[in-house]
């Protein structure tokens, strides 16, 4: 239905994934916001598929561009422009607006870990709508900003948090990107199998590490310790304002996955913590 849209991640037979994405149903497309560098990649796999159908893959990124406005006073800001048409209240829902004499389609969004809106325009029209966001207090927000909103959240990034080796069950996406419901998709077997016959329990699991405030930020691929062996690495890690200490995302083995569980950091001592940290 024109307007729907969902997260979801794209699989191997192998149920390991090709990337994660969001899936938006614009009536006279689908539009599929996945990571820049793999746009080549997922249109090739995508082609494959396509035999007698309608249909044809093509790569808007140069054409469309997303400008994100997140945080608590984001519909504020929206509300507070000359705004024709109805935001979108739903997650992952998209509705076609015109802001400012910019015609755009306002995407309900999560993806650093905090609700907002991602306004899709044509890519000329980018820098016109954010000079006018910014005027009515939109802030920008730096690259490092966005890291540790995210990380805070204990939202893994593809590319950083998971890779094609990673099991979506394995980063605790089961309750985002994948269906119960849904028909036949490509590594359903292998996704059911750990589901139902395994007990959802997977060799590794994404947790969240807190570390001593006067600790320093680890590295991303630092060991993670318990018991004299190596149960881990660390994937992203960052400073928490909100926490006053550096916190990480990391993969453990299931055996250490309970928050509370104390473990090693390389040298430095770091507990294991439910997520989202905040």
């Amino acid at each position: 239905m024109p307007g729907t849209g969902c997260y979801a991640a794209m699989l191997t037979a192998q149920g390991r994934m090709i990337t994660d994405m969001r899936v938006l149903e614009l009536g006279d497309a689908v539009l599929l916001d996945l990571p820049r560098d793999l746009t080549g990649a997922v249109g090739d796999h995508l082609e494959r598929f396509v035999f007698a159908e309608d249909v044809r893959v093509e790569d808007v990124t140069a054409s469309i561009a997303a400008v994100g406005l997140y945080g608590p006073r984001s519909r504020d800001v929206l509300s507070g422009l000359p705004v024709e048409g109805a935001l979108p209240s739903a997650l992952h829902t998209s509705t076609r607006i015109r802001v400012a004499g910019v015609d755009a389609t306002a995407v309900a969004g999560d993806a650093p870990g905090v609700a907002g809106f991602d306004l899709l325009v044509d890519a000329v029209a980018r820098d016109a709508i954010v000079t006018v966001l910014e005027r009515a207090g939109a802030v920008r927000a730096s690259a490092e900003d966005v890291d540790t909103v995210r990380v805070e959240s204990g939202r893994p990034l593809f590319g950083v948090d998971m890779d094609t080796e990673t099991i979506p069950l394995e980063a605790g996406l089961e309750q985002r990107a994948i269906s119960r419901s849904k028909g036949c998709y490509v590594g359903q077997e292998v996704i059911v199998r750990v589901q139902d016959r395994g007990h959802g329990r997977v060799a590794r699991h994404l947790v969240g590490l807190t570390l001593d405030a006067a600790s320093p930020v680890p590295s991303r691929g630092s060991a993670i310790h318990a018991g004299g062996r190596e149960i881990g690495r660390v994937t992203s890690a960052v400073w928490s304002p909100a926490l006053g200490r550096p916190i990480a995302l990391g993969y453990v083995h299931r055996d250490f996955v309970e928050p509370g569980t104390r473990v090693q950091v390389t040298a430095t001592d770091a507990i294991v913590a439910a997520l989202p940290f905040v």
